[in-house]
């Protein structure tokens, strides 16, 4: 079978849908903020591995008052403002082609607005060391008000596009009763549906709590409220991250590999248990904090490693269907199908090795949440090898494969540096693996993360190769980074450009998706919010019915 049609979205689109200029623009504004954002991230954290190595990172990186604001940045501009850029951008296109609707232009740009601002407050507060709070800004650090603003606009953005696509799908559905809604528009849509849901508690901690404080309004803070609101929202937001990527795997890499879906409501239901066991899960990330009942933990647990179902279901799904575009590329036998993939795609390798190390990053998450074993390996390096498995790298190479076909769609020029950009994941996909297991050992040994070892009061003699390791790694994946954006610069700049307009590259299932039965009720979108509300006043309602109004004594603290 000649497959060249999956590798390139070379075909017109057969419903006679034309994205408008204006929206390609805006799209292609969005990819870029978030990569641009990346690229700061990438630079900062070359310093993080390097420092593992016990290398002077701050003699490099001469701007930086401290270690911890370089972490500030590597966190703040890597987990928020590259995957939400990305995402509002990405999964506005995947619903306005599944639903062949122009979604509205004025709405996109003020998405895009809101991005530009929210990251040059953030982007203020921490570069002038106003907010080295890291990440997770648990309290009572506290940073300049710019700070808690401008998290405060990325997330607002995430909403105005969420609600971009449900108008949109409220529309399509009025105009198409009694149709099933497209899997692709299914998906997308689920996927902001739980966010907006899993959202609600860092809105709550930060509007109502965090930037009062900052401002002054009010003296004190209670740092165990504010934790829990951040990880009711700071575990699904790692599923914000994923499931776009999940959006590609399911329906635009069967299409790069010659294959097709095997299931339509297979997926729907994996996205369905996404919206329902994502958000009551935050208490497995403080089975060590005080003032949090056993009995809760252990619901947070349970649910933990339900979430991990879903995900299950994607290997299989998804590798059956790589197995189908493998066998019709003349593969046989039990694994022989995939060395028969396209691997001079740069699109699908990307993905490919993505998929890879997201296995190892999703069995390290299971030590992660077992109550016993995490406390083997809370706070240290283990937990930065774990996610660096999965959002360093499932999520970031996914985004580098999807924008191989993506940055070529929309600003109509051919990808150039082909090769480069296969040579980018592998050396990237390498660098993982060498600096997770850099990280993994050294955390199985007490090695600290979110630490300056050179600073660090002890030490272990193993430490030494983990360090090693880790700073080797992570300058490979730098150079992984660097190549990409090589390609992605010469793409946008260089790109030979192209004639017509294609399509993008999705697939088919391998049937099409019923119109009557139990499967209708999938696309009942109200019931699965009312399921995952009752879920959550599950897992979280005894805890806050118990804790509030809670206990604001802490006074600020501050590094600047």
């Amino acid at each position: 079978m000649n497959t060249s049609t999956f590798n390139a979205p070379v075909v017109e689109s057969p419903d006679g849908f034309h994205l408008g200029d204006g929206h390609r623009r805006v799209i292609a504004w969005m990819i870029y903020l978030g990569f641009a954002a990346l690229a700061i991230g990438i630079i900062n954290g070359l310093g993080q591995a390097l420092n593992y190595a016990r290398i002077d990172i701050l003699q490099y990186f001469p701007g930086m008052r401290d270690y911890y604001q370089g972490l500030t940045v590597h966190g703040v501009v890597n987990a928020i403002v590259f995957t939400f850029a990305f995402t509002n951008g990405f999964l506005a296109l995947t619903t306005s082609r599944a639903l062949a609707r122009q979604l509205p232009l004025a709405a996109l740009w003020v998405v895009f607005g809101l991005m530009v601002a929210g990251f040059a407050l953030a982007g203020f507060s921490i570069g002038t060391g106003r907010a080295s709070v890291l990440y997770t800004f648990y309290s009572p650090l506290q940073a300049h008000w710019s700070f808690y603003l401008g998290l405060v606009l990325l997330v607002v953005s995430t909403w105005v596009t969420a609600g971009i696509l449900f108008v949109a799908l409220a529309g399509w559905r009025r105009e198409n009763p009694g149709k099933r809604i497209p899997l692709m528009a299914y998906i997308s849509v689920a996927t902001y549906g739980m966010w907006v849901l899993a959202s609600l508690g860092i809105a709550v901690s930060v509007v109502g709590i965090l930037l009062p404080w900052s401002l002054g309004l009010v003296a004190t803070v209670d740092p165990l409220l504010t934790r829990t609101l951040f990880w009711f929202s700071g575990h699904p937001i790692v599923y914000f991250w994923l499931l776009p990527a999940y959006v590609s795997w399911y329906v635009m890499v069967p299409r790069h590999a010659g294959g097709k879906l095997f299931s339509d409501p297979l997926t729907r239901v994996v996205f369905i248990m996404f919206l329902l066991l994502s958000i009551p899960t935050g208490f497995h990330h403080q089975y060590t904090d005080p003032g949090i009942s056993g009995g809760m933990k252990a619901i947070h647990a349970g649910l933990t490693f339900g979430v991990f179902f879903p995900s299950l279901v994607t290997a299989f799904s998804v590798m059956y269907a790589l197995e189908i575009g493998g066998r019709r590329r003349g593969g046989s036998g039990l694994v022989n199908w995939f060395a028969r993939l396209d691997w001079k795609n740069p699109a699908l390798v990307a993905q490919l090795l993505a998929m890879l190390s997201f296995t190892l990053g999703g069995a390290t998450g299971l030590i992660n949440a077992s109550y016993n074993l995490n406390q083997a390996i809370h706070n240290t390096a283990w937990v930065p090898g774990h996610f660096h498995m999965t959002v360093g790298s499932a999520v970031t190479m996914s985004f580098f494969g999807i924008a191989y076909w993506l940055i070529p769609y929309l600003t109509r020029r051919e990808l150039v540096g082909k090769g480069m950009a296969l040579l980018s994941s592998w050396v990237y996909f390498i660098g993982v693996l060498v600096m997770a297991r850099g990280l993994i050992s050294g955390g199985l040994d007490g090695m600290p993360r979110r630490t300056l070892i050179m600073e660090a009061p002890y030490t272990k003699e193993g430490w030494e190769l983990a360090g090693l390791l880790t700073g080797l790694g992570g300058t490979l994946m730098f150079i992984g980074g660097v190549l990409f954006f090589a390609v992605l610069a010469g793409t946008v700049l260089f790109g030979k450009k192209t004639e017509g307009e294609p399509d993008i590259p999705f697939t088919v299932t391998h049937e099409a998706p019923a119109e009557t039965g139990w499967e209708v009720k999938l696309d009942r979108f109200r019931y699965w919010i009312i399921a995952a509300v009752v879920l959550v006043l599950i897992a979280y309602g005894p805890f806050f019915a118990s804790y509030l109004p809670g206990a604001f004594t802490s006074p600020p603290y501050r590094f600047f």
